[in-house]
C-alpha cells in the first residue's frame, strides 16, 4: 500500500489538489502495478512563515 505525503506551500485551489492527486495516483499505479485504491496520499499545506530558504521564511522574502 504506496502512501505518498505531499507538503507544499498553501494556496493551491480545490481543483488544482484534485487534479494533483489523480496524476500522482496515476502515476504511483503505473509504475508499482498496483490498484488506485491501495495509493493513499496525504497533502500538507504549509503557511509561507513555516518554510525558510537561505535563513529566511519564505513569508519575509518576495
Amino acid at each position: 500500500m504506496p502512501i505518498v505525503k505531499i507538503d507544499m506551500i498553501e494556496g493551491r485551489t480545490e481543483e488544482q489538489k484534485r487534479n494533483l492527486v489523480k496524476e500522482v495516483t496515476d502515476a504511483i499505479v503505473r509504475t508499482v502495478d498496483t490498484k488506485p485504491e491501495n495509493v493513499t496520499i496525504i497533502l500538507n499545506d504549509q503557511p509561507k512563515i513555516n518554510i525558510a530558504k537561505a535563513g529566511k521564511t519564505l513569508a519575509d522574502t518576495k
